[in-house]
């Protein structure tokens, strides 16, 4: 089919390109401005009773304004809140708000003085008058738009002014994606550009992995705008569809054109070489990108919409990257022929004989790793145990601001009006009660107020809504909202007497229900996500022990990956340097973590292996099929774990927690899978396992060879694809 293929994109390269160039460009042009139509939300589980609680009570109640957006005003030194000139400022400004913003904001809600929309209250300023806080409401906007227009609005010259509460903390953390993007614009694209140039040794060549890389991420954006249609799409998509794409695609791109090179260097023709490429990187583009896609696609088993535009949009990423790299990449290759070393230096463009790449280091390094199987393998695998040992402290949160830098102005607001003014905490426990008995209501608040953790007000009265008069709701704050298992389980443990139903929502609750849906299915995604990615390797390969033997390095690539994580953000080692605060990590991100490495270290075992079952397939013995793939693919392998690593290293430095938290997940995954992983364990653990690698029970066999997508012979051109055990030597 491949081989098929390739003659195709050969003969109608021009077409090819007019009509997949046509379609992502114009994708690219309708996602242009995406970022405008995604949201901040879809982090909760939405069956949860947490959420629900909260829609009961925005139908009963109206949706909360109290802490939109929450001012704090701190008195020059040797004065108090109530100097008139430091208090008529004040005032003039939030007396102007509602009349400057009619469209954004809709009222003062209450103030340390009195002014025109809200109630003044003398525990809005501390004790010692040197601070003061006024809370704002602003009108209902389905994200943080309606803030971002008046974020400056709350400045009074002369006048030490602070400000926080959920929008601005929203639009903080939303805001740091954008920086993100831009960095990766100015610092990762220029120095991939000259890694691809070092790679291939000249500018054709190195551009095309790169124009891949750029159409991919482009088409894709166009795909999530599609998406935005049909279901809302959160904002954090943007930067995993430019890191994802732009590296997988770039990746991809490398691992075509270097065969294509290759092919020519062996004397063969434009479109043979063409056709080969397709036939086996090609192939192997097209395998790899299922099976990141079967990975991702675990994420669509979580309830959370922020899980789901993560899959969304690094499934049709990966997708159009595999397209791009069979379709426009060898159309291209077939104009270009053998220009394609053009404008670039002979020193560096040269493509390697196989008989030097026999001599290389690679091929070197790893005849001595088949020599010592066990010196290489035991070290390496007590090392990595020893680097998983750090993920028993791993622990889940919330998302808060505390996933801002420690200096940054909006979690500086927040973390002081937290501390001066408890009770205007923006995460408060919720009790919402359905009842046509008032009655009932009062022992279950008392029953409720003994609760653990909660501050020493405890829940209020209830209030009623007018138009819902069976509801009812009261609220509490509580000391530390980043643990409220304890609270939670007493409140859902509580006796509810015949006819009335409490629902315990607020912030903490859909915190811990959050987690807690995210544990439930990870066990299942984990599992999904291995049969899948073993079933498609054994129908690629033909073999059951390789795809074990994958599941195996992954794993261990992975959980070694989480003890870095832990060890550096939630144990803290770095924290000053990196200026970040140690805390849970956001519990959504685990699955995100799982997903993308679990796929991106399948992706090179699918690329190494593939040229392995290559040699295999023609008659090598198991160790020289394993130095001929290690030796072919060791140089790309790296370099395309470099290009990611400079991709992925542009949001390293992003001012977002849990950004950084991907971003060193994967450089800490590609350091260990490029390495340690593919260039030695696997070598190693495949001598040790010797012919065994290949086998696979008589029926499975029989099932991959009607399938058909065996192994061809790429030293033979009208060779069908078969079965790797009949054309390999026999298991000795």
């Amino acid at each position: 089919m491949f081989a098929r293929w390739g003659d195709v994109v050969c003969r109608w390269r021009f077409g090819v390109i007019a009509v997949v160039a046509a379609g992502l460009l114009a994708l690219s042009g309708y996602g242009w401005g995406v970022q405008n139509l995604l949201y901040s939300g879809g982090m909760d589980d939405p069956n949860s009773p947490s959420t629900q609680a909260a829609i009961l009570a925005d139908q009963a109640f109206g949706r909360n304004h109290d802490v939109d957006v929450a001012v704090l005003y701190t008195a020059p030194a040797g004065k108090t809140v109530d100097d008139p000139d430091f208090s008529s400022a004040v005032v003039a400004s939030l007396n102007s708000l509602p009349h400057r913003y009619p469209d954004e904001i809709a009222k003062v809600n209450l103030a340390y003085w009195p002014t025109e929309t809200g109630s003044a209250a003398v525990a809005a300023a501390t004790k010692d008058k040197t601070r003061a806080i006024a809370t704002i409401a602003l009108k209902d906007t389905a994200d943080t738009s309606g803030y971002e227009s008046i974020k400056n609005a709350f400045a009074i010259p002369g006048v030490d002014v602070q400000v926080g509460g959920l929008q601005p903390v929203a639009s903080a953390l939303q805001g740091t994606i954008a920086d993100d993007m831009h960095r990766m614009e100015v610092l990762a694209i220029p120095l991939v550009a000259v890694l691809l140039f070092f790679v291939f040794g000249g500018i054709v060549a190195a551009a095309l992995p790169l124009i891949g890389g750029v159409l991919t991420v482009g088409s894709a954006n166009g795909i999530v705008r599609i998406i935005t249609h049909f279901t809302p799409v959160n904002s954090f998509v943007a930067p995993v569809v430019s890191m994802v794409g732009l590296g997988l695609a770039i990746d991809y791109g490398l691992f075509i054109v270097s065969r294509y090179r290759e092919e020519l260097a062996a004397g063969r023709d434009v479109p043979t070489a063409v056709r080969r490429t397709v036939m086996t990187a090609g192939r192997t583009v097209v395998f790899s990108a299922t099976m990141i896609i079967a990975s991702l696609g675990g994420l669509l088993l979580f309830p959370q919409g922020f899980l789901k535009s993560i899959a969304y949009g690094a499934i049709a990423t990966v997708a159009l990257a595999a397209l791009t790299a069979i379709t426009i990449l060898p159309a291209v290759l077939a104009i270009l022929g053998r220009r394609v070393d053009a404008l670039g230096l002979k020193r560096f463009r040269r493509t390697r004989t196989a008989a030097e790449i026999d001599a290389s280091l690679w091929s070197r390094s790893t005849s001595w790793v088949i020599r010592n199987p066990r010196k290489v393998a035991i070290p390496i695998v007590i090392g990595l145990f020893l680097l998983i040992l750090p993920i028993r402290s791993i622990a889940f949160g919330g998302f808060t601001e505390k996933y801002l830098p420690p200096d940054n102005p909006t979690r500086v607001a927040q973390e002081q009006i937290d501390k001066y003014f408890p009770f205007r905490k923006s995460d408060p426990l919720q009790l919402v009660f359905i009842t046509d008995n008032p009655t009932a209501i009062g022992p279950l608040v008392d029953q409720a107020n003994k609760a653990p953790g909660l501050t020493s007000a405890g829940f209020g009265i209830p209030s009623r809504s007018t138009t819902q008069p069976d509801v009812f709701r009261t609220t509490a704050t509580m000391v530390d909202s980043s643990h409220p298992d304890a609270a939670m389980k007493y409140l859902r443990g509580l006796h509810v007497p015949d006819g009335t139903r409490m629902i315990v929502g607020g912030v903490p609750a859909i915190q811990y229900d959050t987690i807690a849906a995210m544990l439930d299915r990870v066990p299942l995604m984990i599992l999904l996500v291995f049969a899948l990615s073993t079933i498609l390797m054994f129908l690629t390969f033909g073999s059951l022990i390789l795809p074990l033997k994958a599941a195996f390095m992954s794993a261990l690539g992975l959980g070694s990956t989480l003890g870095i994580l832990s060890w550096i953000f939630v144990e803290g080692h770095g924290s000053g340097l990196l200026n970040f605060t140690p805390q849970p990590i956001q519990a959504n991100v685990l699955a995100v973590i799982i997903a993308i490495i679990y796929g991106l270290s399948t992706d090179y075992e699918v690329f190494l292996v593939s040229r392995m079952v290559e040699a295999r397939a023609r008659g090598a013995s198991t160790s020289e099929a394993i130095r001929e793939g290690t030796a072919h693919t060791g140089r790309i392998i790296t370099a395309a774990a470099l290009i990611l690593f400079v991709v992925t290293g542009a949001f390293a430095f992003s001012d977002l927690v849990m950004m950084q938290y991907i971003a060193y997940g994967m450089i800490a995954a590609l350091f260990i899978d490029a390495t340690l992983l593919r260039m030695l364990l696997v070598p190693a653990t495949m001598q040790l396992l010797g012919d065994r690698c290949w086998w696979a029970p008589a029926w499975m066999k029989r099932i991959q060879r009607r399938i058909g997508l065996g192994e061809a012979v790429p030293d033979e051109p009208d060779a069908l694809p078969q079965e790797i055990g009949e054309l390999a030597r026999a298991s000795r």
